[in-house]
């Protein structure tokens, strides 16, 4: 194979700037990725359609990413993250009113806003679906994309033990579910709407019972 001299840029311009170049093709694959998986779903899902779809090299994608996995998980954490700066300057922080109903209601209608929008949903209900009868990629959802968030609902939880607004004995980590779970399952089930009223319903029966008071 014959070793070719870079090609120089013409005089008076710039040198292509190779970072920009690099942040439009990971860019690029990230759109792709997303785009697919819900097009033809997880298991169609290739490096190769990636590549194609990006328009960029299979060489590119395995310089940045090992799998498939690897990269559509690291293209649903940018679109996270590109949510949580439109959100404000403190987009990871749990809120702490001292009213633990009121911060956890807060914070699942903003899971309803993301579940909702269209930028989220079709990605999210195809990494979801394969998660359910894929166990490992299961488990690297939860991993990757979701033990963060958990991990704030087990802080707010503690600190409201802490405060003597929920039992002392309880179980953050079960807890949270009472939150969580049932919106996912219906969401992704599409048993029932999800809403703001039907998630502060949730949080209520979760924090006083189901027993006459």
């Amino acid at each position: 194979m014959s070793v070719q001299k870079p090609a120089r840029s013409a005089p008076g311009k710039p040198a292509p700037d190779a970072t920009r170049r690099s942040e439009k093709s990971r860019r690029a694959i990230y759109d792709a990725a997303l785009a697919l998986v819900v097009e033809v779903g997880y298991p169609k899902t290739t490096i190769e359609g990636i590549a194609a779809r990006a328009g960029v090299g299979k060489q590119t994608i395995y310089r940045w990413w090992s799998s498939k996995a690897d990269v559509l998980m690291e293209a649903f954490l940018d679109l996270g993250e590109q949510s949580m700066r439109e959100a404000g300057p403190e987009p990871y922080a749990f809120p702490d009113t001292g009213d633990i109903a009121a911060d956890v209601k807060s914070v699942l209608r903003a899971t309803v806003d993301q579940l909702r929008d269209p930028r989220f949903e079709a990605p999210s209900r195809a990494l979801a679906a394969e998660g359910v009868v894929n166990e490992q990629l299961g488990r690297e959802l939860v991993a990757k994309l979701m033990q963060f968030s958990l991990d704030l609902y087990i802080g707010r939880l503690r600190a409201a033990q802490d405060a003597g607004q929920v039992r002392a004995d309880i179980d953050p980590r079960i807890a949270l579910e009472f939150f969580i779970s049932p919106l996912a399952q219906r969401w992704l089930q599409h048993t029932g709407p999800i809403s703001y009223e039907y998630t502060d319903t949730l949080v209520d029966y979760a924090l006083h019972g189901l027993a006459p008071r």
